[in-house]
């Protein structure tokens, strides 16, 4: 592939490499060192210890270095305040080589200068950015991401980190580009970007636990795929932040599928069909917190989440969904034996992109997820959200009048329903809804979009099954400046499934 052709999300992947050979050199030990000298964390690091059990100084100064993520002992607000601009410079530079005849707004987009980032700070002409689809909804969640990770990994928190990825965020607008500073990548890079760089974090926290208090290269490395940020400050800085973050066992169920999609029907009013073809597609979902197990608390952020992921055999749009959601603050309650639940404030980000349309949305919703025995071998877990979003909205095939999507401010709701039958086989069920209202200066209107989705699926032998999976997304737009547009769509998928070793498919009530 030419290096022209190398998307964000590959810039990204190279520069974490890059960043594993030049953060050494701009984070030097001596100021590690130096940032660690604070007074001792309070409860058991403050007790009395006998006079022949006090370490020497070489080991006092040791122990203050390596990271304790139940004190706090050992984080670090420097390291991550230097590598997120390390890493902005290093991203703008690799930009200069692969881009270097890309022009936005009549300039060179990458070739910023101290000229270029003293009118941004000084003028604050602030706009909206009309990259591709991907790039601004994943490829600056991605960024976000990174930003973030770099932060939670030095032992912040999540609140902490969130900041870092703002500030990161800001700078890439400051300095990163010639063009104006975006509206919407400085909310999607920042907000998205922290709830997707909490999954992947905790998500790589649970594949270095399973390799035990010393994982091993295969761990290390499998961790790092999933969350580069952690595997490069785990890997640079030694012992300092190898402690692997506690995710106090949480209830869990995951699924790998793999499976043959093929486009039952294509509608698009006055704009023709699409075609109807067969791709392969490949679907990852963890559920992580779910409610019920006993002694688990949701104290910190994404204590409960539930993430999923499908890639699809199509070059030109092989990201076909990303949807996390994550309670952010809230508490657990029950109702007996049979019924029990988590309420409060979620946070999600949403990627779905089928053929014809789009949609992509960063939220803060009150909603409740639950699970609840209704028989001895049946039981039911769902979630109902209902909140209000920054939005992306599009088609893919835009005509010259439209854009590819537009920003709004979107009320949007959730409904997901799982149907578990004991070992045997689950249903899973989900609708979601966006009514996305323009908020762009030049486009005046609304439009309305649904997304549902309907799987069975049967266990085989062991952890192996077999499913079948039907989706439908409608669209219905309202705006001045162009013709209205009516699109429908829908997939059926035949699909193979390995299935994580909970071997009732997540449901908690048996295990408590």
């Amino acid at each position: 592939m030419p290096l022209c052709r190398v998307n964000r999300v590959s810039r990204i992947f190279l520069l974490t490499a890059s960043l594993l050979v030049s953060i050494p050199f701009i984070v030097p030990p001596s100021l590690q060192a130096a940032e660690s000298q604070g007074a001792p964390a309070s409860g058991a690091d403050s007790a009395v210890v006998p006079p022949s059990e006090v370490p020497d100084d070489t080991q006092r100064e040791n122990s203050r270095k390596v990271l304790d993520w139940e004190t706090r002992e050992g984080r670090s607000y420097l390291i991550p305040a230097l590598e997120v601009p390390g890493f902005v410079i290093l991203l703008n530079g690799f930009d200069r080589l692969a881009f270097h005849g890309k022009m936005k707004e009549g300039k060179r987009a990458y070739e910023t200068s101290p000229s270029t980032i003293w009118d941004h700070v000084h003028n604050q002409h602030w706009g909206w950015d009309h990259d591709t689809f991907e790039v601004n909804q994943f490829g600056h969640p991605y960024e976000g991401a990174t930003f973030f990770g770099l932060a939670r990994s030095s032992g912040l928190n999540f609140w902490e980190s969130l900041g870092y990825s703002h500030a990161g965020s800001y700078i890439w607008e400051m300095a990163g580009e010639t063009t104006r500073p975006s509206i919407n990548d400085m909310i999607t890079t920042g907000n998205a970007g922290s709830l997707l760089g909490e999954a992947l974090f905790r998500m790589a926290g649970l594949v270095l636990e399973d390799g035990g208090d010393y994982p091993d290269a295969f761990h290390e490395i499998a961790a790092a795929i999933v969350s580069p940020p952690t595997g490069f400050n785990r890997s640079v800085f030694g012992e300092r932040f190898k402690s692997v973050y506690p995710s106090h066992r949480p209830a869990k169920f995951w699924r790998v599928r793999l499976g043959a999609s093929y486009g039952t029907e294509g509608y698009d009013l006055g704009y023709g069909q699409p075609p109807h073809n067969f791709y392969g597609i490949v679907d990852f979902a963890l559920s992580y917190g779910l409610p019920g197990k006993s002694g688990y608390s949701y104290r910190r952020p994404l204590d409960y989440f539930d993430f999923r992921l499908t890639v699809r055999s199509r070059a030109e749009n092989f990201l076909e969904n990303i949807l996390l959601r994550g309670l952010l603050i809230g508490s657990a309650y029950d109702a007996g034996d049979t019924y029990r639940g988590i309420w409060g404030l979620y946070g999600s980000y949403d990627y779905i992109s089928p053929f014809l349309m789009q949609i992509s949305s960063t939220a803060l919703s009150l909603g409740t997820t639950a699970e609840m025995d209704v028989a001895p071998d049946v039981t039911l877990q769902g979630s109902l959200l209902g909140g209000v979003g920054f939005a992306a909205a599009g088609s893919r095939l835009a005509t010259q009048e439209e854009r590819e999507h537009h920003y709004a401010f979107s009320p949007q709701w959730l409904l997901s329903l799982n149907v578990l039958f004991g070992e045997r086989a689950y249903i899973d069920l989900a609708g979601r809804g966006y009514y996305p209202q323009a908020v762009e200066g030049d486009i005046d209107g609304s439009e309305v979009l649904y997304n549902c989705e309907a799987g069975v699926t049967v266990r085989v032998s062991g952890r192996h099954g077999v499913g079948v999976r039907w989706v439908e997304s409608i669209r219905n737009t309202h705006y001045q400046q162009v013709p209205n547009r009516h699109q429908r769509e829908g997939t059926v998928t035949l699909f193979y499934t390995y299935l994580s070793n909970n071997s009732r498919f997540g449901a908690v009530g048996a295990g408590r």
